[in-house]
């Protein structure tokens, strides 16, 4: 397992960025310096959250990331699920990382290191379409037709892109911020033969 501090790919993987130093030769105080650069994971932000590593990235760069975090060993798929951030427009996101209205968020191990690896996507909520993990991750089938089902986000490429939870002919994504909800007034009556006090 990797420790604390440490980002979760192996020193020997030529994907991992390394920061390259300035061509300036020149010294300079760390005060003419601005903060260091965020740590970058196959050219995603990468940042960490409640002790967990979390890559960044935007529909284009999904797929792209997805296989190779495959590559890099990240065999296992533990699960997927949608955000939807309609009431939260400013959450904190890394610099250069533009927050839409979805986000799709991935969980993936790596079974040989066990190292735990989160993915972050934005997705923005006038096209919420992403390509399907299927094909990397088979396991990713269910998890895509429940965020389809529950957030509207459609998975392209997908084998069975059906809704999973809500009859088919249901109108609407109900876990949507924006989604109406619905009321059943409750009445209260005593039960026939209650007790007397």
């Amino acid at each position: 397992m990797s420790e604390a501090g440490t980002p979760p790919t192996s020193e020997s993987s030529p994907s991992q960025s390394s920061t390259s130093e300035s061509p300036d030769t020149e010294e300079h105080s760390p005060q003419d310096q601005g903060p260091p650069p965020a740590p970058r994971l196959h050219g995603q932000p990468l940042a960490q959250s409640l002790g967990a590593w979390v890559v960044h990235t935007d529909a284009e760069g999904y797929l792209p990331l997805a296989k190779a975090l495959r590559a890099d060993g990240y065999n296992m798929f533990v699960g997927l699920t949608g955000v939807d951030y309609l009431n939260h427009p400013g959450r904190d996101l890394p610099a250069g990382v533009v927050a839409h209205r979805f986000e799709v968020v991935v969980e993936l191990m790596a079974m040989a290191t066990r190292n735990r690896l989160r993915i972050r996507c934005q997705v923005p909520g006038n096209d919420p379409h992403l390509p399907t993990l299927f094909d990397i991750w088979p396991g990713s089938e269910a998890h895509e037709r429940e965020t389809y089902d529950l957030f509207g986000v459609v998975f392209d490429g997908h084998p069975d892109p059906s809704r999973i939870l809500m009859p088919e002919d249901w109108d609407g994504h109900p876990l949507r911020k924006d989604y109406a909800s619905g009321r059943i007034p409750v009445q209260f009556k005593e039960a026939p033969g209650g007790h007397s006090n």
